[in-house]
């Protein structure tokens, strides 16, 4: 399968040489789109506060850059977003963000609205993850870590059919995709946590049908939503619980101003391999943001 997708981005790069080398073509440029920005919360108590309270201070970091190229044959979409972020509180860090995802796919195009598409994908996390049902905060130790940067990580390739009926919005269906499960952390992984076969192992294979929905508009002048629905079936797994994978990520963000900006954020994981239960986290935030974009 990965030799299929260097295939098809091999069939890309040839094909954007040849656009530049004829100047009788016409040219095809590259979109650009790049947000980075910053939150920062604080409070702070005096000692004899009678209305009760704790002094904290919160703060984060994220970046997205995203590239779009497209020809009269290929569809080329590049997608990084990056982010961290952490409240202290009485001295003590609590990690509130974390999250590294790129997205890279290249289509051919079959009509205006259909392609045949080789994608890769990567998600892992920046910092340690510890279970804080556990212990008391103050007494977290490397014992109750969870996950920590490429355990785990996941890196899925996939081949298939995309349906992109506005520029907004597009959908994926990836027939042949083989999602890895990476864990190179020694005690996470003798602990046999995110479905690894058994104890010890650090890469588990999964073959599964694999659909993606994505849409990112702006719905007015400095408003823009943007959402992620995946969803996984393991072809081997059928009728297991954990035949299925789903992940859902939506974010809000309202301008202010050029530079201020408030982002609403929720992320939803059910994933039995990592919990029975449902996962959520929400996060409202209000910071800087520094946009550049290049048509």
């Amino acid at each position: 399968m990965n030799r299929v997708l260097l295939v098809l981005l091999g069939f890309l790069c040839l094909n954007t040489i040849q656009a530049q080398s004829d100047s009788s073509k016409v040219s095809h440029p590259f979109k650009h789109n790049f947000q980075a920005g910053f939150t920062l919360n604080q409070s702070t108590f005096s000692d004899n506060w009678k209305g009760g309270g704790k002094s904290s201070f919160a703060f984060g970091g994220y970046l997205n850059y995203t590239v779009k190229h497209k020809t009269d044959n290929w569809d080329f979409n590049s997608d990084l977003q990056l982010q961290l972020g952490y409240l202290n509180q009485d001295g003590i860090k609590i990690k509130n963000a974390d999250r590294f995802f790129y997205d890279l796919k290249a289509g051919y195009i079959l009509n205006s609205k259909v392609n045949i598409f080789g994608s890769l994908n990567f998600l892992t996390q920046f910092d340690n993850g510890f279970d804080y049902k556990i212990k008391s905060v103050a007494d977290i130790t490397k014992d109750s870590l969870v996950s920590r940067f490429m355990a785990p990580a996941y890196l899925t390739s996939s081949v298939g059919l995309e349906y992109k009926p506005l520029s907004y919005m597009w959908a994926r269906l990836g027939v042949g995709t083989l999602r890895q499960t990476i864990v190179l952390d020694k005690a996470i992984s003798d602990a046999q946590l995110y479905g690894l076969e058994k104890a010890g192992d650090k890469l588990r294979n999964q073959f599964v049908l694999q659909f993606i929905f994505n849409f990112d508009k702006d719905l007015a002048k400095n408003v823009n939503f943007k959402t992620r629905y995946m969803v996984n079936f393991d072809y081997f797994k059928s009728g297991a619980p954990n035949a299925f994978v789903h992940i859902l990520n939506a974010n809000l963000t309202l301008k202010a101003t050029k530079y201020i900006s408030t982002n609403f954020q929720v992320n939803m994981i059910k994933d039995y391999d990592q919990s029975k239960d449902l996962q959520w986290s929400q996060i409202l935030s209000l910071g800087m943001l520094y946009t550049i974009s290049r048509e």
